[in-house]
């Protein structure tokens, strides 16, 4: 499965129901005022443009419910502040709530290796079971970085890892 469709399932069905719901209605309420608008604005304007003004402004609608419905889902699985994010993707204009979370959302949580439940990032151990998410200092115990040769809380010299046998 592309990553594309897994992010699409992000998506609860219900925002996906009412996205198209909306698009539907958008549709319909265009139709109603094109059939029983007869004034010449509307029947000197192109084919094209009808067309358009028919199919763009409910595209845009449906994509602006079905980005807030993955920001609810993203931000649940992300383990974040789901509802107030959904409230800041609705309620901040011209989808500035929506730019703002995809600026602002923390990395997926990953699984410890010892109990397989799912961790957010920026802890050494484990807190369930205390396995060792990451390398620590020998000196002072903080996490460490792949790639350093000095520890940057105490400037403790690392010893260099073990080349490898070619």
């Amino acid at each position: 499965m592309s990553r594309f469709r897994e992010e699409l399932r992000v998506i609860p069905r219900a925002a996906w129901v009412v996205a198209g719901i909306l698009y539907v209605a958008f549709i319909c309420l265009f139709v109603g005022l094109y059939v029983f608008a007869n004034g010449p604005e509307l029947t000197e304007m192109p084919l094209a443009l009808k067309l358009f003004l028919l199919l763009f402004p409910p595209l845009i609608a449906f994509v602006l419910v079905a980005l807030i419905g993955y920001v609810y889902g993203d931000a649940k699985r992300r383990q974040m502040r789901y509802v107030m994010w959904t409230l800041l993707a609705i309620f901040i204009p011209d989808g500035i709530g929506i730019i703002l979370y995809f600026i602002l959302r923390d990395p997926l949580p990953k699984p410890c290796p010892g109990c397989a439940r799912r961790l957010k990032g920026g802890g050494v151990f484990c807190p369930h079971c205390g396995t060792p998410l990451q390398a620590t200092c020998p000196n002072c115990g903080r996490g460490l970085e792949i790639g350093w040769s000095h520890c940057t809380h105490c400037g403790t010299k690392l010893p260099s890892p073990a080349p490898r046998a070619v």
